[in-house]
């Protein structure tokens, strides 16, 4: 039922927080004037009517104001835009009249593609060469109707064009006024085909330094047009890098990052090429894995199909195994993911990492001899890419890079006395990096060098794996303008020795079983090292940022949060209502703003209010005669639920019937009761929670109960057609129905039951999805060698699957993703049927947020404005009722999957509900 509107119907919604007891306090002190005024008329809600509609009236007049000012502004534009629109396609219309169809060829969208070819070659081609190129106009100079200077670029190139309508005589060039003034409003990053000649110009070009010639433009015509682009890549003050970062498509075009990511791609070429020539294998190795390699605080977690894994911090274990498998020499090139929550111009928390494993003959230090020669080979390589240089230092300049044919190496000891030496106070432990950069400049000073390694860490700073002497490691850093690139060293090959490190660094062996079989199998004296490919290329051209040399950085402050959508725009309680008799279904309110409790507001007790002017909704059920129970926030956005709560207390206020009710707002969020006491001087507390699930607390009996019972039943999701939008006729609901009632009638013999919402699974199908466990009772029982019929299996057909079990999840905001609304476990189902079901459900959900429901908290909480005497009365009343209903009997199940409680509240207005009327909210839950 429908109160104040449009009949729709009802939903659920429980939204909570832990609470803040800091947050507590600021209430406890806040001085009590707003609660006095407030109740100034004695009105135990808080309203006054009068000044509640002024207020409202002054703000919707605002609004308004804002409105008309938006759609003026707006509407100013579209004329501005229609006049530039008809008076180009006057021009087009008078040009097409006028031009002969030879000049109406040389320009326009590009309808026949012909050959091009790239501008890297163009700039290298002699004068009075013909070209015809594809590239993107960089910039323009309008200097007239007859001239336009343009300049085209292209993966880091650049030209110079220049279309003339007259010639050095002043005589026309066969070239229009029309075709110039159409190519001046091309927008700069269109991209166009350009053929002509190229010419010497009469003074030197200073736009490029990639050709001293430029193009006279004979034809140019549009390949696709650029829209909208939030900033220009021609010289001038550039963007901020955040900007820049933020657009990464578009900043990416200019000629400077694409000469860094050349040099990326070289140095990759010369990595391979490199360990390619010394008899290394190439492999890649999975980034999903069991457990953390190194510090468990630096791995990201991820939900795989309900079980813990982790993004890889490196391929450090695989490698090793590779070396126990006999490959000798192997190398790897992929990402790298380190949590680190670093926001520092040399951190990311996923890279490119460039890994090398080896067995050792002899000493470690072939290790850092091999990663040498690469890192030589890469400085050697570099230092051939003049242009590349040259482009990167107009932007950002550096001092030449100077390494030595025999590298410098340091040991720690030696590097620590360097820096004490200089008057710092340094720990023999590791470097923190305000050391590692003033050693680069201690070392440049001395050596001459920007290249150099740091040998023999000791133990504390290096992972549970690396070799070491109870003191010092088998292990070094490799270092650039004095920035770490590179760690290394030999790793424990022995597996006693391995188990007693990772037992000091606190690892649990039980995750790491297939990595340990590696080394009780036996494994060869190894080491191996990893370097950032990102910091190489970062610390070598001396760049301000690492995340320059990313292609799409990756950092804590990356993949922010963003304001889902709604997945019904029609019900946007934000924007205003066309047909305020015409209100949105609450179905679809529901999946907008919905939490678990709103879901229920669908069942028949409850009657709906909804306002008009939003389309906001309210569920309420009258009890008693005496009491307003409603359930779950009100369902808008946030921003607007302390307006909508006031309109509807006006509601309650001036309807004959329901002023002299008194309301109780159950199960609501943290955030939803604060607005309650804030605003209103509501009593609240809280023995209810929200049932959130964390897939990393899943009990793994339940995952792998499937395969256990694999041939004893089978899992599957019902598809839209058999459930046909909820028909109770269609076959499949006909047979569910059955054991629903089957399954009501065992209930019916346990006595009260408590719950919030009543049975019925067909209802909004349409936001809802259905899964099943089946098993044929006959065939299970021939199998367990059991002679006895199944008590329920006597009216099923002989070779029929029966349904053992009905889970269904409700699709709820984009906040809280899916309810886990019924898991329903049928009479005589087989052991374990419906934890396989429900596992099924959640999975087909991965990483959308799942609530189990409301149930009862292990506490008893007071939030505000209740006294001492009365919530001690109240709180051994909740534990009376919670022991003798059994209410806490759910936590068993819900807990095999991983639930978290987020407390709910329960509030009500001052003097507005008796401790001995407490027993309305259970009666509220019961059948």
């Amino acid at each position: 039922m429908t109160v104040n509107t449009t009949s729709t119907e009802s939903e659920h919604s429980s939204n909570s927080t832990s609470s803040n007891p800091l947050k507590k306090l600021g209430h406890a002190l806040k001085p009590s004037t707003i609660i006095s005024k407030l109740h100034k008329d004695g009105n135990d809600n808080g309203l006054d009517e009068d000044e509640d509609s002024l207020e409202q009236g002054k703000a919707a007049q605002r609004t308004e104001e804002k409105r008309k000012d938006q759609r003026e502004k707006e509407e100013r534009a579209k004329e501005e835009k229609e006049t530039i629109a008809r008076r180009r396609k006057e021009s087009d219309e008078l040009a097409l009249k006028n031009e002969d169809p030879s000049m109406q060829e040389k320009y326009g969208e590009l309808e026949i593609p012909g050959e091009i070819m790239l501008l890297d070659d163009v700039v290298e081609l002699p004068e009075n060469s013909k070209v015809t190129f594809r590239a993107r106009i960089h910039t323009q100079r309008e200097l007239s109707s007859n001239l336009d200077f343009l300049l085209f670029r292209h993966r880091g190139f650049t030209i110079q064009g220049i279309l003339k309508g007259l010639n050095d005589n002043g005589e026309k060039n066969g070239i229009s006024e029309h075709m110039i003034k159409w190519t001046q409003r091309i927008p700069d990053e269109s991209i166009v085909q350009v053929s002509g000649t190229l010419n010497k110009p009469p003074k030197p070009i200073t736009s490029t330094t990639d050709s001293t010639l430029e193009v006279l433009v004979e034809t140019i015509h549009l390949v696709e047009p650029s829209k909208n682009i939030p900033f220009g890549l021609y010289h001038g003050e550039p963007p901020p890098q955040n900007s820049r970062l933020h657009n990464r498509t578009l900043d990416l075009r200019h000629p400077t990052n694409q000469a860094i990511f050349k040099i990326r791609s070289k140095l990759l070429r010369v990595f391979r090429d490199t360990l390619d020539d010394l008899n290394f294998i190439e492999i890649n190795t999975p980034k999903l894995q069991p457990a953390a390699t190194e510090s468990g605080a630096e791995v990201f977690r991820v939900n795989y199909f309900g079980r813990k894994a982790f993004l890889a911090q490196s391929p450090q274990l695989m490698k090793q195994m590779a070396i126990s498998a006999d490959f000798g020499r192997v190398y790897e090139v992929g990402p790298v993911f380190r949590a680190e929550n670093s926001n520092t111009h040399r951190h990311l928390t996923e890279y490119t990492g460039l890994d090398i494993e080896m067995s050792i003959k002899q000493d470690y230090h072939e290790v850092f001899y091999v990663l040498d020669a690469i890192m030589k080979n890469m400085f050697r390589a570099l230092a051939t890419m003049k242009n590349e240089l040259f482009r990167v230092r107009e932007t950002w300049d550096s001092e030449d890079f100077v390494f030595l044919d025999k590298t410098p190496i340091i040991p720690f000891s030696d590097a620590v006395q360097m820096l004490r030496d200089d008057g710092r106070d340094v720990e023999e432990e590791d470097l923190h990096t305000p050391d590692e950069i003033r050693l680069g400049q201690l070392v440049k000073q001395k050596y001459g060098a920007d290249y150099y390694i740091v040998d023999r860490f000791p133990k504390s700073a290096r992972p549970f794996y690396t070799a070491n002497d109870g003191k010092s490691t088998n292990s070094f850093d490799m270092f650039v303008r004095g920035q770490e690139i590179c760690t290394g060293g030999q790793r424990i090959n022995d597996p006693h020795e391995l188990r007693q490190s990772m037992k000091e660094s606190g690892i649990d062996q039980a995750d790491m079983e297939e990595y340990l079989s590696a080394f009780d199998w036996g494994m060869p004296p190894h080491g191996g090292a990893g370097l950032g490919l990102e910091r190489i290329i970062t610390f070598y051209l001396d760049l301000p940022d690492i995340r320059l040399s990313s292609l799409f950085h990756r950092d804590p402050q990356s993949l922010p949060t963003k304001q889902p959508s709604l997945p019904h725009p029609e019900a946007d309680t934000t924007k205003p209502v066309e047909d305020p008799e015409n209100l949105a279904p609450l179905e679809d309110l529901i999946a907008n703003y919905g939490d678990a409790t709103n879901t229920s507001w669908l069942d028949d007790r409850f009657k709906i209010w909804r306002d008009k002017s939003t389309g906001a909704a309210i569920g309420y059920v009258e009890q008693s005669n005496k009491f307003i129970m409603l359930t779950g926030d009100p369902l808008c956005d946030d921003k607007q639920k302390l307006e909508i709560t006031k309109k509807f207390l006006l509601f309650i206020k001036n309807d004959n019937k329901l002023k002299n009710y008194k309301p109780v707002w159950m199960l609501v969020s943290e955030e939803f009761q604060n607005i309650l006491s804030e605003n209103y001087g509501w009593r609240t507390f809280s023995c209810t929670q929200e049932q959130r699930s964390n897939s990393d607390k899943v009990n793994p009996e339940v995952i792998q109960n499937n395969k256990e019972k694999k041939g004893i039943f089978k899992i599957r999701e019902v598809s839209k057609d058999e459930i046909n939008d909820g028909n109770e006729n269609s076959e499949f609901i006909k047979k569910a129905n059955k054991r629903i009632d089957e399954w009501k009638n065992t209930r019916s013999n346990k006595g009260k039951q408590i719950h919030l919402t009543e049975i019925a699974p067909w209802k909004d199908s349409k936001h809802r999805r259905y899964f099943i466990a089946e098993s044929n009772p006959k065939k299970r029982n021939e199998n367990n060698h059991n002679n006895q019929n199944d008590v329920n299996g006597k009216d099923e057909k002989d070779d029929e699957d029966r349904i053992e079990t009905l889970v269904v999840l409700t699709k709820l905001s984009p906040k809280y993703g899916y309810q886990l609304k019924w898991a329903l476990d049928f009479p005589n189902s087989p052991h374990g049927s419906i934890e396989s079901t429900v596992q099924t459900a959640l999975s087909s959900v991965p990483g959308e947020p799942v609530t189990f429901g409301a149930s009862v908290s292990e506490s008893f909480l007071i939030s505000h404005g209740i006294g001492n005497t009365k919530s001690k009365l109240m709180e051994k009343t909740y534990k009376s009722i919670v022991n003798s209903l059994n209410l806490d009997k759910k936590a068993g199940f819900r807990e095999k999957f991983g639930v978290e409680g987020e407390r709910t509240y329960i509030c009500y207005p001052k003097h507005g509900i008796k401790v001995h009327e407490f027993g309305e909210i259970v009666k509220f839950f019961e059948d």
